[in-house]
């Protein structure tokens, strides 16, 4: 079968939450296989950064400032990518994490977490991770006919993880939406999937998994014994997943599906 069924060119390909590790490296797959890159993101210049490193590997992208969990800067954003780059086609929300202050400890039992610090968490990766971005360029996809939205997940929606109570909450929150905006779209030639990465250590869960001197902690080893690949993801590793969902030749039969790339850790039991 000929790779040209992932080709993207022509397409414009938003990537919010692209100034972070992961959504970072999914911009860059998606540039390199041919998209005009749109990095949103509220951080100028982590944003310029990845810009600038698409256009030295050859690629095409601009940054757009944006915070997801604001409507009118998302569709401000909107105007100005479809301005600068032509209509989305493809829109990535990867931008989420976990507030510490919803993480359970020993001084913070779950009892203590406050309602809101829980709506906090799932404003960020509910409603600004999925909801409000969906809102703005879902319904413009469905007027043209076509569309591909790559909702980022985790292992958490599906095995809520200790401590992150309200992170593992909101994530399968997040595959609840993408499964009803499947159904709700698929007509319009709109296809709205998901992706389930597994552990990739980023600046959200650093703390979690490395001790200050920057080794393994405990966490980090009971990861590893769940993970039957004994490591964690590179962000390259969710490229080609992402790369399959956007590109309409290749997944065009496919939506409301979620791609699990986890290095086996759901696969685990005894």
């Amino acid at each position: 079968m000929s790779s040209s069924i992932f080709d993207l060119k022509g397409d414009v390909a938003v990537v919010i939450g692209a100034t972070g590790v992961l959504g970072g490296a999914l911009a860059d797959g998606l540039a390199a296989a041919g998209a005009a890159v749109a990095v949103l993101g509220r951080n100028a210049q982590r944003g310029e950064a990845r810009v600038q490193a698409i256009r030295a590997a050859g690629g095409t992208a601009d940054f757009f400032a944006a915070d997801a969990t604001d409507k009118a800067s998302l569709h401000d954003a909107h105007e100005a990518v479809a301005e600068v780059l032509g209509a989305p086609a493809i829109l990535i929300n990867a931008a989420g994490g976990n507030d510490p202050k919803v993480t359970v400890t020993a001084d913070r039992p779950f009892e203590k977490i406050t309602a809101e610090d829980w709506r906090a968490n799932f404003d960020l990766n509910l409603v600004g991770g999925v909801l409000l971005p969906c809102q703005e360029f879902g319904p413009a996809m469905c007027e043209r006919g076509r569309g591909s939205i790559i909702n980022i997940a985790s292992v958490s929606a599906h095995i809520p993880l200790s401590r992150v109570v309200a992170y593992s909450a909101s994530k399968a929150a997040v595959l609840s939406l993408t499964s009803f905006l499947a159904r709700e779209w698929a007509a319009n030639g709109v296809r709205v999937n998901s992706i389930t990465p597994g552990f990739f250590p980023a600046e959200q869960n650093a703390r979690l998994l490395f001790n200050e001197d920057g080794s393994p902690s405990a966490r980090t080893q009971a990861i590893w014994g769940h993970t039957p690949m004994k490591r964690f993801g590179d962000s390259k590793e969710l490229v080609g997943a992402c790369v399959f969902l956007a590109a309409h030749m290749a997944s065009s039969f496919v939506t409301g599906a979620d791609i699990v790339v986890d290095g086996g850790y759901l696969a685990q039991t005894i």
